[in-house]
């Protein structure tokens, strides 16, 4: 193999490099976009040098810009991600006709899709306990009255009488939990979704998504329970 061969073979060097630049003066011009990445020290002796200064000075704010357009980027496409799964939540909470559906739709969508651990429905009235809902008591209601009394949702750890009530049999292991308030012209119920992570639901955190299931969800359980 000739030195030429080996040097093509190999990729181009330095010579190789400086003699296409002497060759072509107007390169650069016309890759400006090169420019930001290239260092051309400006000798000025001991002064520091303006235009070095500003060229260091455009490179450091057009990387910040670069790294802020990225996370733009990510944070559209978390929301994308979370829009899908929303809609899934919802076309599937609007095709229910029975509480077991109801049941079913919550549980795929908020735990499988949202990462919640437990989900916990909890209707106020008459009826018989089932894997679909739990009917609460106006003695129970007593009991959630610091969570029924409000129209926003709470997230967080739950003060331990209503943890133990709520979560009951698996109390031990929920760290955190978001409790939603149903309510359609009258107070339903609640729902309440548990994590095995303490940091996944904190009292800090923005609620706009869990009051936005509750609204949907309000409205599935009034037309179900309106049919006796």
């Amino acid at each position: 193999m000739t030195d030429q061969a080996k040097r093509q073979h190999a990729g181009l060097d330095e010579q190789q490099v400086a003699e296409f630049l002497a060759q072509n003066p107007d390169y650069f011009s016309r890759h400006t976009g090169l420019l930001e990445k290239l260092y051309v020290p400006h000798e000025t002796g001991t002064a520091v040098s303006l235009v070095a200064r500003q060229t260091g000075v455009l490179r450091e704010k057009n990387q910040q810009l670069r790294t802020h357009l990225s996370d733009l980027i990510d944070v559209a496409r978390h929301n994308d991600v979370q829009f899908e799964k929303t809609k899934r939540m919802v076309l599937a909470l609007l095709g229910c006709e029975t509480l077991d559906d109801v049941a079913v739709a919550i549980d795929e969508s908020l735990c499988r899709d949202f990462q919640g651990d437990v989900t916990t429905l909890m209707l106020l009235g008459e009826g018989e306990d089932s894997g679909a809902a739990r009917w609460l008591s106006l003695a129970d209601a007593q009991v959630l009255e610091p969570l029924l009394g409000t129209n926003l949702p709470s997230c967080g750890r739950l003060p331990e009488p209503q943890h133990l009530f709520v979560f009951q049999e698996q109390a031990f292991r929920i760290q955190s939990a978001a409790v939603i308030p149903l309510v359609q012209g009258e107070t339903l119920g609640l729902l309440a979704i548990g994590s095995y992570d303490a940091h996944y639901f904190q009292s800090s955190q923005g609620t706009l998504f869990l009051c936005y299931v509750g609204e949907v969800l309000s409205r599935v359980l009034s037309r179900i329970l309106s049919r006796g």
